[in-house]
């Protein structure tokens, strides 16, 4: 049985686009212009990114859910090891912005990518011509 590739051929998958950062129509990288910044087209292909509405919808899920998970593993080191408190400082205030920026790069990129993929575009009406 043969498998068929749900992405025509040139454009990354959804994951793919999100884990590299590569543009969701050719491929090509870098899809974003500064830590979280969208360019506002792609250079090779010319797609222009600006059209999709991915927003900062993912950045308060993510930081709470990043922020969870490094509490609870400071937590466990803290009563493991016993540090004291600048190692803490040291070790997890640099993981949390590199996680939390990192997280949003995949994010926002998933959900550009998505988009594309799926030609999601503001809502408009029909006219219907039985009316």
């Amino acid at each position: 049985m043969t498998q068929v590739d749900p992405t025509p051929k040139g454009r990354p998958p959804v994951w793919r686009a999100a884990l590299f950062g590569l543009c969701p129509e050719c491929g090509s990288s870098p899809l974003f212009d500064g830590p979280v910044q969208f360019r506002e087209r792609c250079e090779a292909c010319g797609l222009d990114f600006g059209r999709y509405n991915v927003g900062d919808g993912p950045a308060a899920f993510l930081t709470l859910i990043i922020g969870a998970l490094l509490i609870a593993l400071a937590l466990t080191l803290d009563s493991l090891l016993a540090p004291p408190l600048w190692v803490h400082i040291l070790l997890w205030v640099p993981l949390t912005v590199g996680a939390v920026i990192y997280g949003l790069r995949i994010v926002k990129a998933a959900l550009l990518a998505s988009e594309h993929q799926r030609q999601a575009a503001e809502g408009r009406r029909v006219e219907d011509e039985h009316d």
